[in-house]
């Protein structure tokens, strides 16, 4: 049993007159009479009667009409299914974020996905710093990262969408909680909470600044991420330079003062250089603007230039 025999007989059923049905399907009446035959055959009942007047379904014919017609609409459902998948307007895109990206420019992407591709689910993972998603796009684990340059390793692109400050998180009684500025050798004898680790893009900012500014800080504690640190500053166990984009997500006992001297870190989309997922090329072409020439695209070990664009006003 062919497809195309369930297509005839279904004109058939619909129009129950052989002349139309062959008219619809643009085919010889005697072929269809002969393939409806054909179908009766191998089904070893007939699915019609036929006399000279009019053509009627018998009841195995009016069971098989609802079946093909179920049938029928799932291969058609089937077809829209692939087009829209092969088309990257449906499937799952795995997107890694930093921590405090998760805050302001999930939100603003999970939008701009919604709007664009509604057909299209994304799964977060959040609180993940530069290091775990690189390795999570290179073992196949995530799809996309929203991470912080520089990037080790090769095999992935990357395009900055976002520069911003470094600020002061302090707990809410320390002294420089009223300070509307502060001064980097304001922090000189500071105890800070740094993140762990030995590869952390807002670390290496910090230090530069610190050394910038003629002293090196004191590592009084360490966190793996911003939903650890923030406590730790409001316990009064340190302050911390974070990215400006951590206000977005305030924490009682914390206070963000703005820093003259501060470094600035990058906030970048990342992806596998030999992507052919459409779902993800989808995803990667809905959060660039439209029309931009300003984008830069650059591999892993190539410098990043400094811009932000839509995504992130």
């Amino acid at each position: 049993m062919e497809l195309r025999h369930l297509r005839y007989f279904a004109a058939v059923a619909d129009t129950r007159h052989f002349g139309r049905a062959a008219e619809r399907l643009h085919m010889a009446q005697p072929a269809l009479s002969q393939s409806i035959r054909q179908l009766e055959a191998e089904l070893g009942t007939p699915l019609f009667t036929r006399t000279t007047r009019q053509v009627r379904l018998t009841p195995a014919g009016e069971f098989f009409k609802g079946e093909v017609a179920r049938i029928l609409a799932a291969v058609e459902d089937s077809v829209r299914g692939v087009h829209r998948i092969a088309q990257g307007r449906q499937g799952l895109v795995r997107v890694g974020f930093t921590g405090s990206a998760a805050h302001t420019q999930l939100p603003r992407m999970a939008r701009i996905v919604k709007r664009e591709l509604p057909g299209l689910a994304l799964e977060i993972h959040a609180d993940l710093l530069t290091p775990a998603q690189v390795d999570g796009l290179n073992e196949g684990r995530l799809d996309v990262g929203v991470l912080r340059p520089p990037m080790a390793g090769e095999g992935l692109d990357l395009r900055v969408i976002e520069s911003e400050p470094l600020v002061l998180a302090v707990a809410a009684d320390h002294r420089l909680a009223t300070e509307p500025v502060i001064s980097m050798t304001d922090l000189r004898a500071e105890p800070f909470v740094l993140f762990s680790g030995t590869s952390s893009a807002v670390n290496d900012a910090v230090l530069r600044s610190c050394r910038v500014a003629g002293f090196v800080p004191h590592r009084e504690h360490e966190a793996a991420g911003i939903s650890v640190m923030l406590p730790l500053v409001a316990a009064g166990l340190g302050v911390a330079l974070v990215p400006a984009s951590v206000r977005a997500a305030p924490l009682a006992g914390v206070v963000f003062r703005d820093v003259a001297e501060a470094a600035t870190v990058e906030l970048a989309l990342a992806w596998r250089s030999d992507e052919t997922n459409p779902a993800v090329l989808a995803v990667l072409h809905a959060l660039t603007p439209v029309g931009s020439s300003s984008d830069h695209v650059a591999h892993a070990d190539e410098p990043t230039p400094t811009h932000v664009d839509e995504v992130s006003r």
